[in-house]
């Protein structure tokens, strides 16, 4: 992914609200499954680290990237994921992106 593909993709994670949050109990496989499958069906969503949980944004960031997600962008203790979505239907971002030359 280039910069002018991550830097739209940042320029649409302004409006939105983060959709799963890591809380105290930390980064479990519950939490990646529900990042994979919210990505899936969003493309674009943000993940917020809640400030009771001891991960770090990096880490977090590390274990995302390792299921085949993209990470746009780490602001603190939120992080923007960026996935092609698996159905067609879904896949309305992926497209734009994708014509979004160098």
């Amino acid at each position: 992914m280039n910069g002018k593909q991550k830097r739209y993709l940042r320029s649409l994670a302004v409006n939105i609200k983060p959709i799963v949050q890591i809380g105290k109990s930390g980064l479990s496989n519950e939490i990646l499954t529900s990042i994979r499958n919210a990505a899936d069906a969003r493309e674009l969503i943000k993940v917020n680290i809640l400030q009771n949980s001891d991960e770090v944004a990096t880490d977090v960031a590390e274990a995302i990237e390792e299921m085949g997600l993209d990470v746009v962008q780490i602001i603190g203790r939120n992080l923007i994921v960026f996935k092609v979505s698996d159905r067609k239907e879904n896949r309305k971002i992926s497209v734009e992106v994708k014509n979004i030359v160098k």
